[in-house]
């Protein structure tokens, strides 16, 4: 509950701040902030993709942005309560969906009573990889990991054709 009240702050400092490097800055610390809830979810290959991609490319590609822009948002012209109305529908409709998942940690959920079993019993003989993260990461979920390691190629690849165009 404490990283999820961080982050709830965090998102109220960006929605309200007009500098526009304060808002990178907590961008950044948002990013850490999930990749933390992700670790602590067990969920440790999409935590290091967000640290990687959230914190760490994004940060760099906003900040070279912000380079080449205005530090300081423009006032907007008038309010439009139809995006907050909207985002807050959304929200309520996701809090609404978690109510029917199992208890966070119960054993007797399907991943554990069959997901969680067949790999790890079937793991060495069908992949030929002795440890199961290793085998789960780079053969059941193959196709996942390699487009998380696109997503990260390509931010690499946008922030050094960013940093390059100034030097020509």
């Amino acid at each position: 509950m404490i990283i999820l009240s961080l982050m709830a702050l965090t998102t109220l400092g960006i929605i309200r701040l007009r500098n526009l490097f304060s808002v990178v800055i907590l961008s950044t610390i948002y990013s850490f902030l999930m990749a933390t809830l992700l670790l602590i979810f067990d969920a440790v290959d999409v935590a290091l993709t967000e640290a990687a991609v959230g914190a760490g490319i994004s940060t760099v590609l906003m900040l070279t942005v912000l380079y080449y822009t205005k530090v300081n948002e423009e006032k907007p012209r008038f309010k439009s309560i139809l995006p907050l109305i909207i985002c807050l529908t959304i929200g309520g409709l996701l809090i609404y969906g978690t109510y029917g998942l199992p208890p966070f940690g119960a054993s007797d959920t399907p991943i554990h009573t069959h997901v969680s079993v067949q790999y790890l019993e079937r793991s060495i003989s069908e992949t030929g990889v002795p440890n199961v993260v290793t085998s789960v990461l780079a053969s059941y979920r193959g196709f996942d990991t390699l487009g998380e390691v696109i997503v990260v190629f390509t931010a690499a690849i946008g922030v050094l054709s960013i940093l390059k165009r100034d030097k020509i």
